[in-house]
């Protein structure tokens, strides 16, 4: 295993041959690396529920060529937003990060960025996802504002609660009805649902995820859903698959559009779930890493076939 020594101008988990480390010039690294830039999956986790609410939406409205922009406006959205949110946890966790092997590398810890710094950037990522907010209605960015209070909690559950995962699915999947919002100018029962449904499978990849942590967490007092599961997380994390495709398929069924085309998305949703749990090996920390980011795909499956169901 390769050491923080051995990398000192790296990410310890970040993805080899990454961009920010190969491209990026080299006093903007410690910013990128801060916004998790290095490790897109983040973006995709958060972005891939804003286009199933344009896809919900779409279905039970018909598209729009306003639904462009809103598709787009969501990327760039989730690519700064996600990055604010993960300023804004290593803040609160920079102790902690410096006590968890896979995680004193990081910017803060690692003191390539100063506590000032990192508030700076804060904001300007804050700010830059203002811009883009403003330009979606007055629905959505009411959505957007009430999200913040989300944001800013989740850092701090696994400190009070064994269940942090469900505070990181309450605040990642809101663009779902942010999404759906900035198409309808108003949040229906099916968006609603479909944030119930997207928390299920949060609280699935995210169990997975922790899992790689939980003999650091056990030793620095760190809650999660891993640590709480255990050895009974394959059985549990089953549990949370089925309820995520079960509730997600009656937020499809409340729109009223081209269920065949959905469901089909959904079956395809399921079996990547399916075969998630069939490979997962909670002591593989390098396994449930890669797993965890397979959820991506899973996350495209559903929102490519709720997009065709919303044009046809």
């Amino acid at each position: 295993m390769q050491s923080q020594t051995e990398r000192p101008d790296a990410v310890f988990d970040a993805p080899k041959g990454n961009w920010v480390d190969r491209l990026a010039p080299r006093a903007s690294r410690p910013l990128l690396r801060l916004s998790r830039a290095d490790r897109p999956i983040g973006t995709w986790l958060l972005l891939l529920p804003c286009w199933w609410g344009i896809g919900l939406a779409m279905m039970a409205d018909g598209p729009r060529w306003f639904d462009l922009w809103i598709a787009l406006a969501c990327t760039i959205g989730a690519f700064v937003m996600r990055g604010a949110g993960c300023t804004w946890n290593d803040i609160t966790d920079r102790n902690f990060d410096a006590q968890v092997a896979r995680t004193r590398s990081r910017p803060l810890p690692s003191g390539q960025i100063s506590l000032r710094g990192a508030y700076a950037w804060l904001i300007v990522q804050g700010l830059v996802g203002l811009v883009i907010l403003l330009t979606l209605g007055p629905a959505a960015i009411w959505m957007g504002v009430a999200s913040l209070v989300l944001v800013a909690i989740y850092p701090f559950a696994k400190r009070f609660t064994w269940w942090p995962q469900v505070f990181l699915g309450l605040a990642f999947n809101w663009g779902v009805m942010l999404a759906y919002a900035a198409h309808m100018g108003r949040v229906d029962a099916a968006p609603v649902v479909a944030w119930a449904g997207a928390i299920a499978w949060t609280i699935f990849y995210d169990t997975i995820y922790a899992h790689q942590d939980v003999e650091d967490d056990a030793l620095i007092g760190v809650k999660s859903t891993a640590r709480l599961f255990g050895d009974r997380s394959p059985r549990i994390l089953a549990g949370f698959a089925l309820l995520s495709v079960a509730v997600l398929a009656v937020a499809i069924a409340l729109t009223g559009g081209n269920l065949l085309i959905a469901f089909a998305g959904l079956l395809g949703f399921g079996l990547h779930l399916l075969w998630q749990l069939r490979n997962f090996r909670p002591n593989d920390g390098g396994t449930c890493l890669r797993l965890f980011w397979s959820n991506r795909d899973a996350g495209l499956i559903l929102a490519l076939f709720l997009a065709v169901a919303g044009l046809l």
